[in-house]
Order: structure tokens, then sequence, then C-alpha cells
């Protein structure tokens, strides 16, 4: 057996040891001290979380037990707790502190998702539109109380002039001040579909673009270094010209500036296999962050971390594509009139800020 004298064990001991400390010296000085990580921020299709019960006023006879989908409870309350399931898997091992989703009823149902399903065990309040939707659809903002205090919310309604009978979801407006008492403006958005034709529908996005371009720069004219958070499913891609033109969102490219918006995914448009919905095959981002340059400083008060936003993409909430198109695509709770049960067909997008204390 040979032995090591115990000077030179030691003296390798002490080198590692160095080396660690070093490591754990440069990780920390990687973020401000004090900084709070542990800020999430989600949005979420959640594709028709509609209760069982007819609403005379909307056009949701087929989520009924008796309607073509045959919606039942049963159903329902699977939807919630599935819905439940991705919320607390996106977080990991704290909750995301707020979450946008769109495409659900009512108050009832965000008031069984949050106090009833699995979901209660966090605590979220929440904030929800109550849109002129023809279908019954509005937006929400499900919030932490310990990581925001709200401040004021407001709805703005577009004015759809392609058709003056035509309704569509109100953008909800929610302002909040968190722990370092830095102000925070988010906006949840579901822009017209593209169910009629794209080129026939696009007016509809543009003019929603515009009345979200108002209320954006009416922030940036009364707030020195605003906060802004856009998000939302946009049913247009960051390039299209209802978010690159009319919205002004930029990529993340060249120089930043604190009174223009950014779009989080526009730079990922061309990139293959990356989106958050696919459509015949292709994937691409119609759910989106859109955020003010301020938030992409790291010496702001708030500021998103790596300036990334990713797309949750576990396995769970994917099952295969069709052989023509191949691969996988987001595992859907309805396919037409047939129920494979998932859970939305859409996947959740997420970033994370960090707040200086």
């Amino acid at each position: 057996m040979t032995l090591i004298p115990i000077q030179a064990a030691m003296n390798g001991t002490g080198k590692r040891i160095k080396a660690l400390l070093v490591a754990i010296i440069l990780l920390a000085s990687c973020l401000p001290a004090g900084a709070q990580e542990n800020f999430r921020v989600m949005f979420y299709n959640v594709e028709n979380m509609y209760d069982t019960k007819d609403n005379p006023d909307t056009h949701d006879d087929d989520f009924t037990p008796g309607g073509q989908l045959h919606w039942t409870n049963r159903r329902y309350w699977k939807k919630l707790n599935d819905i439940s399931k991705v919320i607390s898997s996106v977080g990991g091992k704290y909750p995301p502190a707020l979450i946008g989703v769109c495409e659900v009823e009512n108050d009832s149902v965000l008031f069984d998702l949050t106090k009833r399903a699995d979901l209660r065990k966090h605590k979220y309040e929440y904030i929800i539109t109550k849109s002129k939707d023809g279908r019954g659809s509005n937006v929400a903002l499900l919030y932490q109380r310990d990581q925001i205090k709200i401040t004021s919310k407001k709805f703005y309604t577009p004015v759809l002039k392609s058709n003056a009978l035509k309704t569509t979801r109100d953008i909800l407006h929610v302002t909040g001040k968190v722990v370092n008492d830095e102000i925070l403006d988010i906006f949840v958005c579901h822009f017209p579909s593209r169910r009629d034709g794209i080129s026939r529908t696009r007016p509809d996005r543009i003019q929603c673009a515009e009345l979200l371009k108002q209320k954006t720069d009416s922030i940036f004219r009364i707030r020195k270094k605003a906060n802004i958070i856009i998000m939302g499913d946009f049913n247009d891609y960051p390039n299209d010209t209802s978010l690159s033109e009319i919205l002004a969102a930029h990529g993340l490219t060249g120089s930043i500036s604190d009174r223009r918006l950014y779009n989080m995914f526009y730079h990922r448009v061309h990139e293959k296999n990356a989106g958050s919905y696919k459509y015949r095959g292709k994937w691409n981002f119609l759910d989106q962050f859109i955020v003010s340059g301020n938030l992409l400083s790291p010496s702001s008060g708030i500021s998103i971390k790596g300036k990334e936003a990713h797309v949750y993409s576990a396995a769970f909430l994917l099952h295969d594509d069709n052989k023509k198109y191949g691969g996988q695509k987001p595992f859907r709770t309805y396919s037409g009139f047939k129920y494979p049960g998932g859970y939305s067909d859409h996947l959740p997008v997420y970033m994370d800020l960090i707040i200086k204390n």
C-alpha cells in the first residue's frame, strides 16, 4: 500500500476547498445582494376552461352535458385538476407569482380552480374580465398576494370596425407593487382568432394592437422607468404586422431603450420545431411576452433573468402528432368533437424576474 504524506493530502484538500469557495463566490456575484429570484411569470391558453352550465347570452351550448362535446362534471373537474398540475409543474419549487390565462368562461370557474381544485394549496387570488365575447371567453390574472400588491385593475374593450356586431375579449390591465415597491403594469390579452381566414381577420388583431399601443404609450408618458409586461395569445406571430409594426414590439438585438417594447420570442420565429402552438405540422409562437426595455436592464429594480423567456414543454403535455406531420404536438382536451382528455392545445410560456431588495 502506498502512503500519501499528510501534508500533501492536506494541500490537495485545501486546493479543492479553495476552488469550491471561488465557485460559490462567483455564483453569488451573478445576482445583486438580497435579490429575489423566485418571481416567475407564466402565461397559458387553457383551451376552453368552461363550466357545465348553459349561459343563454353566449354560444357555450357545446360545453354542457347535453351538448355536442358532452361536457360533464367529471370532465370539468378533471380539466381543473389537470390545469392545476400544469401550473404547479411550471412553478417547480415555488408556485408562479403571476399567471395570465385565456379561454376561461367566468368567475365561478376560477373560484373552483383556485379554491376547490388541486391548485387551492397555493392560495391564488384572481382578476377576470367580463367580456362581451360571443363564446363567453375571458382573460384573467392569477397572483400570489405575498408577491405583489394590486393597486388597480382596468378592462379595455376593443371595437372591431370590420363588423360592428362582432365582439372579442377585453384586454386586462393590472397594476401592482412588488416587494421592493417597484410598480409593474401587466396586460393580459387574447386577440381575435384566425378562424375566418388570416387576411380577413387581420384588421381585428391590428385594432387590438392599436388599443394596446395607446395604453402602453400613456404608461411611458407617466412613468419614467416603466415596467410593462404584456402576455397573451395574440393569434399572430412576433413578426406579424399587428405586433412588430402597430405595437412596435422589437427583437432583442442592438441597443435597448427603456421607452420601447420588446418581444421575448421575436428572435426565435424562424427556429425549427420551436413554439407554443402547432398547426398543420408547424410550430410557432402565438403565446408571447412583450416587455418594456427597462425590464431588460440588469441594473433595474426589476429585470428579466437572462433576458430569456421559455416554453414549458414537459413530456406529459405532449403526444404524438399524426403520421402526415410526425413529431409531437400539445396534448389537447378536445380534437374536434373527440375527447382525448389532455391539457390544452397550447403549451405554457414563462419567464423569471429578478427583484432587487
